[in-house]
């Protein structure tokens, strides 16, 4: 296990030496580029100032030696004549003025004036390498701050890699345990840290999750075991009972109910162990299913349920459909679509279509609004003016079920008569022939 240090403190460290050597390494280059840029200006200056003097004393031995950057004159109201005209008018104060130099270039100027006790003073400095000096400033504190961005850049990759490092390889663990199908502790390969508690919270979690896919499993096999025992038993025993002769018609046909009654619920039981062990594996294909045998069926199966009611409950529009899934999966989602068109019409039709790519439920019920038809999937949900003892997961279910074998399932109202179409499609790749 490594040593115990905070992210927290890790990211504050990193970026507070961070911070302190930038502006340290600003200032120091602040200074250096400071410093050169002054001694290279007063060394050009100073140098090109004797070396004007000492040539020109050279050509001329009675020539007056004088500084070229700075200046001076002192005169009195009487001899101010003898300065520039543009300079005699000028106040007491600092000016900048622009002059053709000895070399017959434009240079500038600061000319300083004074004018007290009836004299009149002018110093004139050149400012042109100051100027010159600047631009050399500029240029070197540009260059030091791409410089420094560079460096910053360069620092921050270092810094994040590092910093985010125990994140980053904890992510790749996890996409691991993905790959080979099954989880090992987090914990122990990552340090005592902030990620280290996410990482036990992770191990925690999938103790959990890992506790609960196996009661699922053992309730599922539990269920599969313990319910279709007793309903093969009555399947059976309702087919011996069938065959006896001395039945009256009226035995004969509630034992048939009690055999619809039987195969529904074992189709149902199949549907939904199936639905648990396919959210988990994904869905099995290569059973193929003939919807029409289905829907006609669900259809028989489904009469009784009608209660005496005025409705006519037919299959038309017959063509052939083959479906690429299991039949009770199909029987199931058919048999909750066509049973709630029964519970919900009080007189008139329930028609099955059977077409090319989809089945189609319609029937001359209560009808629902369009904006309410995808919320009766919802878990839960009932229909407006439902009656009995339903929990409203039947349409729940049969979503569930399209979702996984990739149908289409929709329900809206119908537009010529009151009433709601149930549309269930099947996309290419889920039909076969």
């Amino acid at each position: 296990m490594r040593s115990r240090r905070k992210l927290r403190t890790r990211l504050i460290v990193s970026f507070s030496l961070f911070g302190i050597g930038l502006s340290v390494l600003f200032a120091m280059a602040a200074l250096y580029v400071r410093a050169k840029v002054e001694d290279q200006l007063v060394v050009n200056a100073l140098q090109h100032d004797v070396d004007s003097n000492i040539e020109r004393l050279h050509a001329n031995p009675n020539y007056q030696a004088h500084s070229g950057l700075v200046e001076g004159w002192f005169k009195s109201d009487r001899t101010l004549y003898k300065m520039p005209l543009a300079w005699q008018n000028l106040d007491s104060g600092v000016h900048d003025i622009s002059e053709v130099g000895p070399d017959g270039r434009i240079h500038h100027y600061k000319l300083a004036v004074r004018r007290k006790y009836g004299l009149i003073g002018f110093i004139r400095y050149d400012v042109g390498r100051d100027e010159q000096g600047k631009r050399q400033l500029l240029i070197g504190l540009v260059a030091a701050v791409v410089l420094f961005s560079l460096l910053s850049l360069a620092l921050g990759v270092w810094l994040s890699r590092r910093v985010l490092r125990p994140v980053t390889e904890l992510a790749a663990r996890l996409r691991d345990f993905r790959r080979i199908g099954k989880a090992e502790p987090l914990a122990p390969h990552v340090a005592d840290d902030e990620v280290g508690e996410l990482a036990q919270a992770l191990d925690e979690y999938s103790e959990r999750l890992t506790a609960l896919v196996e009661r699922d499993r053992e309730f599922n096999s539990d269920v599969s075991h313990e319910l279709r025992t007793p309903l093969a038993v009555i399947s059976s025993t309702t087919e011996l009972l069938q065959s006896s002769p001395d039945l009256n018609d009226k035995l004969r046909e509630r034992l048939k109910r009690i055999e619809r009654s039987s195969r529904q619920a074992t189709e149902m039981i199949e549907a939904l162990l199936l639905l648990s062990r396919a959210e988990r594996r994904g869905p099995t294909f290569g059973e193929i299913t003939d919807a029409v045998k289905v829907a006609e069926d669900v259809i028989e199966n489904q009469r009784p349920h009608m209660r005496d009611k005025p409705i006519d409950l037919r299959l038309r529009g017959v063509q052939p459909l083959k479906v690429d899934a299991p039949a009770s999966v199909l029987a199931v989602v058919l048999t909750n679509l066509v049973g709630n068109a029964i519970k919900y019409t009080q007189n008139g039709e329930v028609e099955v279509s059977i077409l090319e790519d989809r089945i189609v439920i319609e029937d001359t019920g209560r009808g629902i609004k369009a904006e309410e038809a995808d919320a009766l999937f919802q878990r839960g949900t009932r229909g407006e003016g439902a009656t009995g003892s339903g929990a409203g997961l039947g349409l729940a279910i049969v979503r569930r079920l399209c979702e996984l074998y990739g149908w289409h399932v929709a329900i809206r109202p119908r537009e010529d008569v009151v009433g709601v179409v149930a549309t269930v499609l099947f996309p290419r790749a889920n039909r076969a022939g």
